[in-house]
Formats: C-alpha cells, structure tokens, sequence
C-alpha cells in the first residue's frame, strides 16, 4: 500500500533517500528516483541531504518506489532516460533504450561520414531508421551530425503507440535543438512500406534495432522485460530473425549503390546475418562488437560507389 507523508516535518532528502533505498534495496535506485522527483541531479544530492522536500515531493517519490516495487523498470518510472547526449522521454509504448543501440549509433554515424563524399554538394544525406520504437537512433542521429552538412533522417514505426512518443521526443529536441529536428521526418508503417517511393536508391543509411528475440526466449526473458516491455518490439516470430530477414532482403532496393545497412542483433544471430548478407550481394558484410565485446550489430554495404 502506497503511503503518503500528509502531516508533520517535512522529510529532508537524507531522510528520503534512506527510506528508499532500504525498500529498494538499491543505493543508486534510491538515488535516480530522489533525484528525479526533486528536480535535482543525483551527483548534488549529497551536498543537499539536509534541505526539507514539500510533501508532494516525498508522496512522488514513494509513489515511484511503490511501482518500481512491482518490478515496473526504472527506466519507465522515471519516465526519462539518458541515451547518448538526449534525455529521452520512455514508457511501455516502447522498448527502454540500451547501451548495445548507442554503440549501433556509432556504427551509423561513421558510416555515413564515409558517405558524405559520394552524395552531390548540396543534396542531403538520406539515412532511414527502421522500427524507430522512442527515437532513440534517429534524433541521435539528427543531432549528433554535422549542422554543416545537409542531412535527412526518416523516423518510422507501424505502432502507433511508438509514433506518438517518438512525435514527443522530437518536439523536446525542437526546443533544444531545433536545426536538428528539422532534420527527422516521422512516418507510419511496416518497414520499408513507411518511406517515399522516391526514395528508392537514393538511401545512404539503413538503421535498425529491430525485434530479434525468439518465441522461445521470450518465455526466459526477465519479468522486468517480459511483462513490461512491448511484445512486438521483442519478437518478430518464432525463430527471431524475421525481421533481420525482411531489412536485409528489402534494403538492396532502397540503397543507393555503396549505401550501408546497420542492424543490431543477438550474439548468435551474427553468423546467420554476415551469411545471408552475403547471399544477398552486399559487400563485406561485418559483424562490429559491442564494448562488451558480444557480436552485437551488423554492417553490410550495397554494391557500387
């Protein structure tokens, strides 16, 4: 039961912090929530232990113990995760951003530096992020690159759910950083039915953390992934690399020639991946290493200069 501080001294942060991370069982749990609900940044809370919260404080942060008790992710509770340099707004209409997907960002990034030679003076960049879920890829993307060379990101998704919080995501960059976000358009629908018919050929990046947990293990994930996290944005099908199939077999028409494709994965789906790459004409394909040192994203290149 939820309990709320409704008469009597206000607590200090010392006070609140101490009663959440004893419920949690979590110094740096107790730490991100305190530190949410008061406006503050965890690293100040120490020098602020003794300043006195107003109650509507403290009920926030016992609400936010309260769920996280339940086993609701961090992430979601707090309702904003850091990804990269954005704040991104998170909740269950889609998958909690991870480190794995900065480092596909990397990997993105420096393929379309590679790129940017090859396109005309003038003509932007066009990289599409498939399966966008928050944004997360997509206005890293955007605001990450060169405000000095024209760039184009499609962000796009067939949740509507998704679409409306990464919609959000974006009118926070535009407030921060609006030249960036006038760089991302979003777009309804399944995979590559979301993007311009013009744009066949002309793509320099195809991105993706797509669904690539198996129906099998699913039934293994954690419960804090399993019954929070969206289904369709886990698994693609009984074998998990449904999706992996349909972004390599559809992103040949849609490159323009030496244009690259970025794919997250599992560790044991890398082999299948670099094979089937191959099968379908790219050249080299590699698979890149997260900084766990896990087989973690795929980078395959469409024929041609």
């Amino acid at each position: 039961m939820t309990r709320h501080c409704v008469s009597g001294r206000a607590p200090s942060v010392r006070v609140l912090l101490h009663r959440s991370s004893r419920a949690l069982g979590s110094d740096p749990e107790a730490r991100w929530i305190v530190a949410h609900a008061t406006g503050m940044r965890a690293g100040d809370l120490a020098a602020r232990r003794d300043v006195s919260v107003p109650g509507a404080v403290s009920n926030a942060v016992q609400d936010m113990v309260d769920r996280r008790l339940t086993g609701e992710p961090l992430q979601y509770v707090l309702g904003t995760w850091a990804f990269r340099t954005l704040e991104l707004r998170v909740d269950r209409r889609a998958l909690i951003p991870r480190p794995e997907s900065e480092q596909v960002v990397a990997a993105a990034l420096d393929e379309l530096r590679a790129q940017a030679p090859r396109v005309p003076e003038g003509s932007p960049l066009v990289a599409v992020d498939l399966g966008t879920g928050s944004g997360a890829i997509a206005l890293s993307l955007a605001s990450e690159w060169d405000p000095r060379a024209p760039l184009e990101v499609w962000a796009t998704d067939v949740s509507p759910g998704a679409l409306e919080l990464v919609e959000e995501n974006l009118a926070d960059l535009a407030r921060h950083h609006p030249e960036a976000a006038r760089r991302v358009r979003v777009a309804p629908g399944s995979w590559f039915d979301a993007l311009a018919p013009d744009l066949a050929g002309q793509v320099r990046l195809v991105v993706s953390n797509p669904p690539y947990v198996s129906g099998s293990e699913w039934e293994e994930l954690d419960p804090e992934v399993r019954d929070y996290e969206p289904f369709g944005a886990l698994v693609p099908g009984p074998t998990g690399f449904e999706a992996i199939e349909v972004l390599l077999s559809g992103a040949r028409r849609w490159l323009a020639p030496g244009g690259s494709l970025v794919v997250e994965l599992a560790p044991g789906q890398a082999a299948q991946a670099s094979n089937r790459a191959t099968e379908l004409g790219y050249v080299e394909p590699e698979v890149l290493d997260d900084l766990a040192g896990r087989r973690r994203m795929l980078v395959a290149r469409s024929p041609g200069r």
